[in-house]
């Protein structure tokens, strides 16, 4: 579903530029929606850059406390997005832009995008227990066994993962061709 939406946003994000760039020049004339676009890049530039400062300043002082939170990371990733979008010629991106940008818009964008999130890591981990069923304790490779059983356990010390049985051959056990 993920990929066909992103298919859909890349061929249709375009047209809809387009048409409402058309759309303001017929209503305000050519030169003005080209003033407009080129004020809302610098205008967005700037709010990118101080509220890119922001988030990293932010980002900074949480991993010095060791106290990383979803939302600084999800806020970092808002601006970093919300500044590529801005970048992007047009007035619907930068519309979007901004609501990922500005710090009273974020937590309206930051909640469905975390739901939807959540949602794929679910359907992820789901995905991942049919793969790799819980009872096997090698990732899947081989029938499942105890992990590390030593002589304490009454058997012989297993190793973990699979094992390759075979001779090692050092280039020091060569004879010498002198």
């Amino acid at each position: 579903m993920l990929p066909l939406v992103l298919v859909l946003a890349f061929l249709l994000m375009p047209a809809l530029e387009i048409y409402v760039i058309i759309q303001v020049g017929q209503a305000i004339g050519g030169w003005w929606t080209v003033l407009l676009l080129l004020a809302g890049a610098a205008v967005g530039a700037w709010i990118v850059r101080r509220e890119g400062r922001r988030a990293w300043r932010a980002l900074q002082d949480a991993l010095r406390r060791g106290a990383m939170t979803d939302r600084r990371l999800a806020d970092a990733a808002l601006v970093l997005a919300g500044g590529v979008l801005i970048a992007v010629p047009g007035f619907v991106t930068d519309v979007v832009g901004l609501l990922f940008v500005l710090p009273f818009t974020r937590p309206l964008v930051r909640r469905p995008l975390a739901r939807f999130a959540e949602r794929r890591m679910r359907a992820a981990e789901a995905r991942g227990a049919m793969m790799f069923p819980p009872g096997t304790t090698d990732g899947g490779f081989g029938p499942a066994r105890p992990r590390g059983r030593s002589d304490a356990d009454g058997g012989a010390s297993v190793p973990r993962g699979p094992v390759v049985r075979g001779e090692v051959v050092h280039d020091d056990d060569r004879p010498s061709q002198d």
